[in-house]
């Protein structure tokens, strides 16, 4: 066989396997699932789908609901850095500005006051 006939039987293979687990095959990495949400509202990835797009327990997914289709893609939870109110304070006061620049900026874009 040619390697373009190996490539065709493969992804007939893949069809057949999918189909047999309730898959549907789309294309290059895509493929549909029927998944059963359960009473609590929970539904389970499938394993490959998790693993291809490296979703582990515990991690963030983001669920878009487009009117008749819900779209899930994983999220990312970025650390958020917690200023106390004395370093809040301390670049206030570096920003403040003197009455000198106050005025030379007011007038700039306002004109003179």
């Amino acid at each position: 066989m040619t390697a373009d006939g190996l490539q065709s039987n493969r992804n007939s293979n893949i069809r057949k396997i999918c189909y047999f687990w309730g898959w549907r095959w789309v294309g290059h990495h895509e493929m549909t699932a029927t998944l059963i949400v359960s009473s609590r509202g929970q539904i389970t990835l499938p394993a490959a789908t998790r693993k291809r797009l490296g979703i582990k327990g515990g991690d963030v997914v983001i669920l878009e609901d487009r009117g008749n289709e819900i779209v899930l893609k994983p999220g990312v939870v970025l650390e958020v850095e917690l200023y106390s109110d004395a370093q809040i304070a301390e670049w206030d006061a570096a920003d403040r500005l003197d009455n000198e620049e106050r005025d030379r900026i007011v007038a700039a874009t306002t004109g003179p006051r």
